[in-house]
């Protein structure tokens, strides 16, 4: 593991990178000249060949894998749609979760007159499922561990939104007050390398 001011590498070979990305730092570049600063151009200034595979929130911190030619960003890419990658979070949310464990099964569509907000739609709606795991409570809170099964956007967010324990310092769907920042991290990476077919298990400790 390596870091510089820029950015967090996890994982390097010749065929792929695993980077954990701050909160608040863009994925990709947004639209608009004050918008290009994010990771995937600050990676790009060290490793040119770099290729966009997923993508995380703004505000959500963690881990994010790159490809490192077309080949294997399209190799990838096909496991992500394939769930042949395993992703798990941490985060922090509101309440104490009445179950230990258990399934968050709403379907997902855009809220358009509200974009970029997402909204439940059970008749409109993608399938959306979660898995979650509570790790710990405490008096006004808990933190739990979060496996989106499907990769909808805001997912996490929302579902945990839509049973009544919002993620804390969510601006969209809970409160922004509630924390200094969304306390959402992408955790851990699990997943056979395409190219040499070795277990990749990659993890990162939240920041909170």
């Amino acid at each position: 593991m390596t870091s510089n001011n820029l950015f967090e590498l996890i994982h390097q070979d010749e065929h792929l990178l695993v980077v954990a990305k701050p909160a608040g730092l863009l994925a990709v570049p947004g639209r608009g000249t004050d918008k290009q600063d994010c990771l995937s151009a600050r990676l790009q200034k060290e490793f040119p060949d770099s290729l966009v595979v997923h993508r995380l929130d703004m505000s959500t911190s963690g881990l994010m894998l790159f490809a490192r030619s077309a080949e294997m960003q399209s190799r990838l890419s096909h496991m992500f749609r394939e769930r042949e990658v395993a992703k798990r979070y941490v985060a922090i949310v509101a309440g104490q979760l009445d179950q230990d464990a258990g399934e968050i099964n709403l379907p997902l569509l855009s809220d358009w007159p509200n974009r970029p907000k997402q909204k439940v739609d059970i008749a409109h709606g993608k399938p959306s499922l979660t898995r979650y795991r509570v790790l710990s409570r405490d008096a006004g809170s808990s933190r739990v561990e979060l496996e989106p099964i499907t990769g909808r956007t805001h997912q996490l967010r929302l579902h945990m939104s839509a049973i009544g324990h919002p993620i804390l310092g969510d601006a969209l769907y809970g409160d922004i007050a509630s924390a200094p920042r969304l306390l959402l991290h992408a955790c851990s990476l699990n997943f056979v390398h395409p190219a040499s077919g070795e277990s990749l298990q990659l993890a990162s400790v939240p920041p909170f």
